[in-house]
């Protein structure tokens, strides 16, 4: 049996080889992640602020048997030990130290557990294992606290608010308290995650998100809290280098802004389309991907498109679904060249200030969302669009490479194919042998 197993063990190498070879052939697209961004110099970094309910109602076990503080310890513990190194992480507290009935000094109770900066794990891991439920829920006092510990900046910071109720200790409404952080422009996003499951509480997370930008989600188990942490904190380590630049999309092309390389945001309505302007020179490859935030609860079976057109509305190409791998953003992307176009474009062209002629290219960014009963639709959705120009590359599915990697792909199976029937046809006529001589 061992004979029989090292030719398998070849042919799979081969395949794994193969495989390699001909995902690398297939990625037309260069990786740029770890690149640093034209505009990351000398921005601050990356900082979160995690606001935790240890008020009296996290005693509850209804999380898969476990109780709320235990479920949110556990997930906090998985969290901090995957901090990117750059990111600069703190932990707020509400109702974790006063044990009393004396709902007035109850609802002061708010404290800087962790302070934002850098991580010190098993300090922090440590200060969070201490926890124990105690008091009330003072969300707009610790959502004020919040803004404070992570201070001003020119670049997003997030607060990540966990809790299982509804403020128990308005005034301040934390609604008020969102609204008057996302009116003060200190580039604050609050996400909110809610472990209590009635109308009142979803609403009121629903109402903090909605304010400042930030996201809602309903957490039914240990798992999907620590995985919509992990998530967030990656958003914010992912975008912090690049503040976009605002622009505003409009309905048709001929009067839509003209964009270069670069990152922007926008808000798109609901089932809305927002169209904006690209020159791209001939000998360059236009790529462009975006990114739409479900910032609020929205119907199921929805999806984003992007579209590069001509001017006259031919379309030249779609993006295929990107899947960002967050469950709070979709996202999609294209790519594109004047060599691809097979003369859909020629109508379009004009020169360029360097002599050189160039196409104005129309993206188009639809929607099929629809928001969810008592939603509000306004504001629109945030949208992130990111745009890049390079020098013009075979399109990866183009007839040519495809053709060609089809023919070496057919060889190589069949091969394989061959190698591998005899490899087993030996070993079918030793096993006979043996067998006849026993």
């Amino acid at each position: 049996m061992i004979t029989g197993r090292r030719p398998k063990a070849r042919l799979g190498s081969l395949l794994a080889a193969l495989a390699i070879t001909g995902g690398a052939l297939l990625s037309g697209l260069p990786a740029h992640a770890d690149e640093p961004s034209a505009g990351s110099a000398g921005k601050e970094a990356p900082r979160v602020d995690l606001v935790l309910d240890v008020s009296g109602s996290m005693r509850a076990t209804d999380i898969q048997g476990k109780s709320r503080i235990a479920v949110a310890q556990q997930s906090l513990n998985e969290v901090i030990d995957a901090l990117p190194a750059e990111t600069e992480f703190g932990i707020r507290t509400l109702g974790a130290n006063y044990p009393g009935d004396d709902k007035a000094q109850g609802c002061q109770d708010t404290k800087q557990l962790f302070p934002v900066g850098k991580t010190n794990k098993t300090e922090a891991k440590t200060a969070v294992a201490t926890l124990r439920p105690t008091g009330w829920t003072p969300i707009g006092l610790a959502l004020r606290g919040a803004a404070q510990d992570l201070g001003k900046g020119e670049t997003t910071r997030r607060v990540v608010l966990i809790t299982d109720g509804e403020d128990s200790c308005a005034p301040p409404d934390p609604c008020d308290v969102a609204r008057e952080l996302a009116a003060q422009g200190i580039h604050l996003v609050v996400d909110t995650l809610g472990l209590a499951h009635d109308d009142k509480t979803r609403q009121q997370l629903l109402c903090i998100a909605n304010a400042t930008g930030g996201t809602y989600t309903d957490v039914r188990t240990q798992e999907q809290l620590t995985d919509k942490v992990k998530q967030l904190v990656d958003r914010s380590n992912d975008t912090y280098t690049v503040t976009p630049v605002k622009t505003a999309g409009t309905d048709k092309c001929e009067n839509a802004p003209v964009l270069t390389p670069g990152v922007y945001s926008d808000r798109e309505k609901f089932s809305e389309h927002r169209v904006y302007r690209v020159p791209v020179k001939a000998g360059q490859e236009l790529r462009a991907s975006v990114s739409v935030g479900l910032d609020r609860a929205v119907a199921r079976d929805y999806g984003v498109l992007l579209q590069a057109t001509g001017t006259t509305g031919q379309e030249l190409v779609r993006g295929t679904d990107a899947g960002s791998g967050r469950t709070d953003v979709i996202s999609t992307g294209l790519r594109w060249s004047p060599a691809d176009s097979k003369g859909y474009a020629s109508a379009t062209p004009s020169a360029s200030a360097s002599g050189k002629p160039e196409t104005t290219v129309c993206l188009v960014v639809s929607n099929s969302l629809a928001a969810q009963a008592g939603v509000q639709a306004e504001p629109g959705l945030p949208l992130e669009l990111t745009i890049d120009l390079t020098a013009a590359s075979p399109a990866p599915d183009g007839p040519a490479m495809g053709l060609g990697r089809g023919w070496i792909l057919l060889l190589v199976l069949t091969l394989a194919g061959l190698l591998t029937g005899l490899v087993f046809g030996w070993i079918a006529r030793w096993r006979i042998a043996v067998w006849r001589e026993n």
